[in-house]
């Protein structure tokens, strides 16, 4: 082979080599960026596992102080105070807050007065019936006969003990007349029967309170009140209680609940109101296949100090709750739900005749609790917020029982800075999680959207920080369902829901709940239909005292109607 060819041969093979190279060059370029990409989204995964694992750790943390800590929604304020001691004074300065504690005399350092014990409890000055059992010494009481010794006095213990009693049968005797005319024929005439609520019903105003104080106040179910009443020979069933209930409700419904509601509607200032779910029954069908309890709601509407009122809703739409306020104008108090924003539109905006103006008025507890929760996730900003918006609640309570005029002013002069303060940080550290998930963003989240609501209790002195005592009210129904567990239709729930209302006004106004529905039952079949406002609890201690008592005691006996009350008297 020649020289040149043999160099051909070397420059091919060169060559070959080269393209070889290159290929495998290419080859690994590919699988190192190949490589890198796989490393970046399984770093990505990674930290996507981790935002998820610290969520959910996170989410158990709350859930734990939500089982154990969560009634009082308790939070270290001491150790809140040194962490936040500097940022705090600056405030204080500016609010002219300095040295304002919880004291009477403004002095933080003064250490409250512990309560004295009270020790035993007396039980001089009840009303219980007294019975007296004496306890003598044989051998003494023989001294004393044979003149070797005297009594000289007697020492007392005092307990409460428990005989069966309850109900009891009243007899009603109406008497008989014979009667004779000029042609010798005779008549027999008896006295005309007393009118009541429920015709031919075996049970007395007395028993049918009582009855429904259990189940409403106490969340005793009927099927536990026919237990107890067969245990005292008194065989009622369930059946029977069930349809008393109902028409009890409804009757209250129609008359005096009614006028309260367009009494309220007229006169209150700002309504506090929430809701929560009830279990309904479905209707009953000729299919025998069972069917799952639907839900319901209760809704309930606090007008001021005078009334509250619980209404039922088969659904909770901006629709249904709108009906409750129709006609009504003035400041609505309720937490950011949104069906409850419709109430707040301009009429013009309106799709019903509903020509109410309505001011909106947040719940500070509930931007709170949202901070609370939000310390599950050690945050820093979500325990200054703790501490901030707990500085504007040991302010306000400092004034509270002072004239509204008065209030406003003080709000005016001292909380206005610390709430501009608070909103002005929430809107700063909003903006730094925005764009992440977690508590913190909700939190700073819902007092950034409902500023407007939660600065509204500075317009007036009457207005209240907070809307608790909707979830307060709320309460007696969230007790009871957990004993009768569901409503029996939607007709029981909306006369059940009357019944909460006379039972909740009622202690309202620190009447007797009980002697109130069973005045209240005795009395309602006389009484005018243009004069069931008098009726109200508001009203029933004046309306009462003009009745005769006899009557009441009575139960039965035909009651005379006094003349109406002066205008003035409710309109107050």
């Amino acid at each position: 082979m020649t020289a040149r060819a043999t160099e051909t041969t070397t420059d091919a093979r060169i060559a070959k080599l080269e393209a070889m190279l290159l290929a495998e060059r290419s080859a690994v370029a590919a699988e190192r960026a190949s490589l890198t990409q796989r490393i970046a989204d399984l770093e990505a995964e990674r930290d996507r596992l981790r935002s998820s694992y610290e969520r959910l750790r996170h989410e158990l943390e709350l859930l734990k102080r939500r089982i154990f800590v969560a009634k009082a929604e308790r939070v270290d304020t001491q150790q809140l105070e040194l962490e936040f001691a500097a940022k705090l004074r600056e405030l204080e300065v500016a609010a002219g807050t300095l040295g304002l504690g919880a004291d009477d005399d403004g002095d933080p350092a003064k250490p409250k007065e512990k309560k004295k014990p009270a020790g035993r409890r007396s039980l001089e000055g009840t009303t219980l019936r007294v019975e007296t059992m004496r306890l003598a010494d044989p051998h003494l009481d023989q001294m004393v006969a044979e003149g070797k010794a005297t009594v000289h006095d007697v020492e007392e213990t005092r307990r409460v003990a428990y005989k069966r009693g309850g109900p009891f049968v009243l007899i009603t005797q109406r008497v008989k007349y014979k009667t004779e005319a000029a042609d010798g024929s005779t008549d027999v005439l008896t006295t005309p029967t007393p009118p009541t609520l429920i015709s031919r019903c075996i049970a007395a105003p007395s028993l049918l309170a009582h009855s429904i104080i259990d189940k409403v106040a106490f969340g005793l179910p009927l099927f536990r009140q026919e237990q107890r009443f067969a245990a005292e020979g008194l065989p009622i069933d369930r059946g029977s209680l069930c349809r008393w209930h109902e028409q009890l409700g409804a009757a209250f419904g129609a008359t005096v609940v009614h006028a309260m509601r367009d009494h309220a509607m007229k006169t209150a200032f700002c309504i506090a109101t929430d809701a929560t779910g009830i279990a309904v029954q479905p209707i009953r069908t000729h299919e025998k296949q069972r069917k799952a309890c639907k839900r319901g709601h209760y809704l309930v509407q606090i007008a001021d100090r005078d009334y509250v009122f619980f209404e039922y809703l088969e659904r909770e739409t901006s629709a249904a709750i709108g009906e409750f306020f129709a006609g009504f104008s003035g400041y609505v108090q309720a937490d950011a739900k949104s069906v409850f924003d419709a109430l707040f539109e301009p009429p013009d905006k309106r799709d019903d005749d509903d020509d109410g103006v309505r001011h909106e008025v947040g719940c500070w507890s509930h931007a709170r609790r949202k901070y609370w929760e939000a310390t599950a996730a050690k945050s820093e900003v979500a325990r200054e917020g703790l501490r901030r918006i707990g500085r504007i609640f040991e302010l306000d309570a400092r004034w509270r029982g002072k004239p509204p005029t008065e209030i406003k002013k003080l709000r005016d002069t001292h909380l206005r800075p610390h709430v501009e303060a608070f909103f002005a940080w929430a809107d700063v550290e909003h903006e730094r999680v925005r764009a992440e998930r977690g508590l913190l963003q909700s939190a700073l989240g819902y007092s950034v959207r409902q500023k407007h609501g939660l600065m509204r209790f500075l317009d007036d002195g009457r207005l209240k920080l907070d809307n608790n005592r909707s979830e307060r009210a709320l309460r007696a129904v969230a007790v009871g369902r957990k004993n009768w567990l569901f409503t029996g239709s939607d007709d029981h729930a909306r006369s059940t829901a009357h019944l909460f209302t006379m039972v909740a006004t009622a202690r309202l106004h620190g009447l007797d709940a009980e002697a109130y529905l069973r005045d209240l039952i005795y009395v309602l079949p006389y009484w005018p239909r243009d004069r069931f406002l008098e009726l109200a609890p508001p009203f029933w201690t004046a309306t009462r005292a003009r009745l005769d008592a006899v009557q009441l005691d009575s139960e039965t006996l035909p009651l005379t109607v006094p003349p109406p009350i002066t205008a003035s008297a409710t309109e107050q």
